[in-house]
């Protein structure tokens, strides 16, 4: 399964163990708002790795619940996170993810006759640090974004992703490098008076 090769994710033994991790997220949906430490110390049961200061808001979905999932320190994601966690997910410290994002390592193939029969590959995913995924964004199996760029919302990342750049669209492009302006202003014409 995390090969990267075709298998057969109909697999008792596979569906058995994900059923398991899902009955964790599903309790991990049922947390109320206020219940900030409980929820911290699910996200250490549940996902691969996380460091501190991590905030998933409820509702998430992955396929299995956070299993693969591994998020440095500080990480934010916002509403209806939904990971396709097959196969790995790195995201880097300080990174933001906004709402209705989703992060896909799973694939099937084209060939008809091999999606009959259910099978299935997986490729991690690579976040780097301090990256923000605007809103509604897809990032696709095997995809890479480095560090400190942004993803705007709507996008669909098919190829991977420089450090230090904007990026956005469908399919996904590099628009801009981040630069000297980003010094200066945070939104169009509003300037940064901090």
């Amino acid at each position: 399964m995390l090969s990267g090769e075709l298998y057969d994710c109909n697999n008792p033994a596979l569906v058995e163990f994900q059923l398991s991790c899902l009955e964790k997220l599903y309790d991990y949906n049922a947390t109320r708002p206020s219940e900030v430490e409980k929820r911290a110390a699910m996200l250490k049961e549940m996902f691969a790795e996380v460091g501190e200061n991590c905030f998933v808001l409820a509702p998430f979905q992955a396929n299995w619940g956070g299993r693969h999932v591994h998020f440095g320190k500080g990480v934010y994601a916002n509403y209806n996170l939904t990971l396709v966690d097959d196969a790995d997910i790195y995201v880097g410290d300080c990174t933001m993810i906004g709402p209705n994002v989703t992060i896909v390592t799973a694939g099937h193939p084209i060939q008809p006759g091999l999606r009959e029969k259910v099978y299935e590959f997986n490729i991690p995913v690579r976040i780097g640090r301090n990256v923000w995924v605007g809103a509604g964004a897809v990032l696709l199996p095997g995809v890479s974004v480095g560090d400190n760029s942004v993803i705007g919302a709507g996008s669909v990342v098919t190829k991977d992703i420089p450090a230090n750049v904007v990026a956005a669209g469908v399919p996904c492009k590099v628009l801009r490098p981040i630069g000297e302006r980003d010094d200066e202003y945070y939104y169009k014409d509003r300037r940064i008076e901090l």
